[in-house]
């Protein structure tokens, strides 16, 4: 049973009802929220309780919208895995990875477009369509077959090749565009506006309101797999920043749920240096990041040059705590063999760009040995084969 009962903005606080389709706030057009009659759902959804579900994201229902018919490709509860090799190499013993590359398509994108997909159908939409930088447009195609809807995405032709034939498998319809995944959102908007009548729904990252729904159960997980603590810290890739909202957003859920307190772990943005807005952003004392000329990484999901929610992640970071980060490309490959080789998990660039940020926070004793720190890989590298092979 979901306790959701209406669409807040994020910047204005205007209140939308949710139950129809809609995209940004009409006032400012910013972010809308979803938000929950919490008093009631405490009663139901104690720690205690949800330990008994199914290990899925689903397990969370009173804190995510009415999916209606949903069909799960077994999204969520991916596992937290200590990384011993790892932390001893880096000299912090307490060192995790949250590792999302279990899960369906590869990607923590999962999360997200399993909830923006399944409720999309169930709410009337007839077809959807995205940007993506790689792993998003995985996961819409693959959830949009699921429910039986048509899938447009726009990708950016320097996109790993992987990536246009998972997509290509799953059904959807790709649309090849020059430059990064801010031309491929303005070739698509291009194109909606060209034919009113093509009855698309936009998935864009925050321009519809539940794919952070979805990510923020990463933060639920965190507190039942760390027996209701949290850690210290987390350092998270951040493209478009839903996660890492979604997770800030889920730490408020949860307090108000009874599951912890006030505490709260820093948040850690990590960021490719080519293309590093949040970062320049968080450094120059600013609100909102500026868009970043000519992003260059070969991390496709952090090659983001402008996000709607910049205000909503540097929130999050300066109320923690956190900082941000930014890597140099040639640390990814070596970080992404380095993870594989000591622990097992290939992650992917991204995912990999925590392992150096990690160790430049730790040099200046901005993360202390003795904390707990999550890394969090948000994909697989067998989509980056191409990449390991030419570094």
């Amino acid at each position: 049973m979901s306790f959701l009962t209406h669409l807040e903005c994020s910047a204005c606080g205007t209140r939308y009802p949710s139950d129809r389709l809609i995209g940004l706030c009409a006032k400012c057009e910013k972010p809308l929220l979803a938000r929950y009659d919490l008093a009631a759902a405490r009663g139901a959804m104690t720690r205690q309780a949800v330990a008994k579900r199914a290990p899925d994201l689903w397990r969370y229902s009173e804190v995510l919208p009415d999916a209606g018919e949903y069909r799960s490709l077994g999204e969520g509860f991916t596992p937290l895995v200590q990384a011993r090799a790892l932390g001893k190499r880096c000299g912090i013993p307490a060192l995790f990875i949250k590792d999302e590359s279990i899960n369906p398509t590869g990607s923590f994108k999962a999360r997200g477009l399993a909830a923006a997909v399944s409720v999309a159908r169930r709410l009337g939409a007839k077809a959807l369509c995205l940007p993506s930088a790689g792993n998003a447009g995985s996961a819409a195609a693959a959830y949009g077959a699921r429910v039986g809807l048509d899938v447009h995405v726009f990708l950016p032709e320097e996109t790993p090749a992987a990536f246009f034939r998972e997509m290509a498998a799953y059904g959807a319809r790709i649309h090849r565009v020059e430059g990064h995944i801010g031309d491929a959102g303005r070739a698509m908007r291009a194109m909606m506006q060209a034919d009113p009548e093509c009855g698309w729904f936009d998935l864009s990252t925050l321009k519809e309101p539940y794919r952070v729904e979805g990510k923020k159960t990463m933060g639920y997980e965190l507190v039942e797999q760390m027996d209701g603590r949290l850690p210290d810290a987390i350092l998270y890739p951040t493209g478009g920043g839903t996660g890492l909202i979604g997770m800030w957003k889920g730490f408020d859920e949860m307090e108000a749920l009874g599951w912890i307190g006030k505490e709260r772990p820093r948040m850690i943005s990590v960021q490719a240096a080519g293309c590093a807005p949040i970062v320049r952003a968080f450094e120059q004392g600013l609100d909102r990041a500026e868009p970043w000329r000519d992003p260059v990484t070969i991390a496709s999901g952090l090659r983001v040059p402008a996000a709607i929610g910049d205000f909503l992640m540097l929130q999050a970071i300066r109320k923690s705590g956190g900082c941000a980060v930014a890597v140099d490309d040639a640390a990814l490959v070596p970080a992404m063999r380095e993870a594989g080789s000591s622990e097992g998990i290939l992650m992917a660039p991204e995912g990999a760009a925590t392992l150096p940020a990690l160790r430049r926070l730790l040099d200046e004793r901005k993360i202390d040995p003795a904390e707990r720190v999550v890394l969090f890989n948000t994909g697989t590298g067998l989509k980056y084969l191409d990449a390991l092979d030419s570094n």
